[in-house]
């Protein structure tokens, strides 16, 4: 391997974001190079872990479930050329207390982009799901094809892929991008020199640290802890079909059921506190476990005793309103931002990368609500 690298295009982080991105590029016929620092998906990245939502309902906003369903397809057609089987169909379920209002907008636009679903009432959700205590539930929504993708996995069955495709990856640590005008280079903190005609930075967490006169103020990483509860012997109540993956978003908190035999998955939606992702503690604090055990003795009684049997502590990395930032660089002409998908980015990413690739090569028309123009630096969540 050549110590100084011509290629088409860089992209810096092998998150879902930058996977994507490489391998929608990769397909149209562009020399890519997907860099990062520690591995596709690593335990320290927001594309880390295992297992994550995929789901249609936005409420009002449309753009993000036709996204999803356009990004659904993509990783099913990746999985079934690969041979893996990396999204399991549990169903979402969505329940709503006294404000349905983000329901009802979801079910009116899954039903203008003709995705299945079904509308329940507190009793049908009782009948259905007697091992879960409904209380604050006034309705539900299930989307019967949506479910979970593994994540750890997925993402290096996408760079896998685009490996095949003739992307080259490496692991290396990028320094930030000095000077303005056209980025001729970029430089690696082992020595190495990298040009490209254009580069896209998918850092994800680490968005502000590389460029934290731009974006240090505009992406917000973000603790996130993450709970798994030990189910009874033989008890398959808490395990698909019997129970779907689901979130309360009057509670602000979202599960999964048991898969692989992990155990129950339970994690807070709201945003922690914010963090550098380079020296935050990865270990869960006391005050989160008892309120996880609490929440799962409230919602699921039968789980009342059950022991922690996992743990993970990992970063959101948002904008202040939740929207993806997909933009140029205001002082590089061929330098790209993308990133501000955390809470609910995973899943977009075939469609992220799809767009993100388009823009790069001049082709695509810009989304407003990505612009960097748009991004404020006080939190004002507005995309769940």
């Amino acid at each position: 391997m050549s110590a100084n690298s011509t290629f088409d295009v860089a992209v810096v982080g092998a998150g879902v974001f930058g996977a994507w991105t490489a391998w929608h590029l990769a397909k149209r016929d562009q020399r890519v190079v997907l860099l990062d620092a520690y591995g596709p998906a690593h335990n320290r990245a927001s594309s880390g872990g295992e297992s994550r939502i995929i789901r249609m309902s936005y409420g009002p906003d449309e753009i993000y479930t036709q996204w999803s369903v356009r990004s659904l397809t993509q990783w099913q057609r990746l999985f079934a050329a690969t041979g893996e089987k990396l999204f399991l169909q549990t169903g979402v379920l969505w329940l709503a207390g006294d404000n349905d209002a983000i329901l009802r907008d979801s079910i009116a636009s899954l039903e203008r982009n003709s995705v299945k679903h079904e509308v329940m009432g507190k009793r049908q959700l009782q009948s259905r799901y007697p091992q879960v205590n409904f209380d604050d539930v006034t309705c539900g929504l299930l989307e019967t094809a949506s479910g979970i993708l593994l994540a750890r996995r997925a993402v290096s069955c996408v760079v896998e892929h685009a490996k095949q495709s003739g992307v080259e990856f490496r692991v290396v640590q990028v320094a930030e991008p000095r000077g303005s005008g056209k980025l001729e280079c970029i430089h690696t903190t082992s020595g190495d020199q990298i040009s490209a005609g254009s580069f896209v930075f998918a850092c994800g967490p680490w968005l502000g640290k590389v460029f934290p006169e731009i974006l240090g103020s505009r992406i917000f990483p973000t603790r996130q802890e993450v709970f798994f509860f030990g189910c009874p012997s033989g008890d398959e109540r808490f395990a698909p079909p019997a129970l779907p993956t689901w979130l309360f978003q009057g509670d602000e908190v979202y599960g999964m059921p048991d898969i692989e035999f992990r155990g129950l998955k339970l994690a807070f939606d709201r945003h922690g506190e914010r963090i550098d992702p380079d020296t935050q503690s990865r270990l869960p604090t006391p005050e989160a476990a008892a309120q996880a055990r609490s929440y799962v003795a409230h919602r699921f009684p039968a789980l009342k005793d059950a022991l922690i049997t996992e743990t993970r502590v990992c970063q959101y990395e948002n904008t202040a309103s939740g929207d993806f930032l997909i933009d140029r660089h205001p002082g590089f002409s061929n330098v790209w931002l993308a990133g501000g998908g955390s809470g609910h980015g995973f899943k977009h990413g075939p469609a992220f990368g799809e767009y993100m690739a388009a823009m790069v090569l001049g082709e695509g028309t810009a989304e407003p609500r990505f612009s960097l123009a748009s991004k404020a630096t006080e939190q004002r969540r507005s995309v769940h």
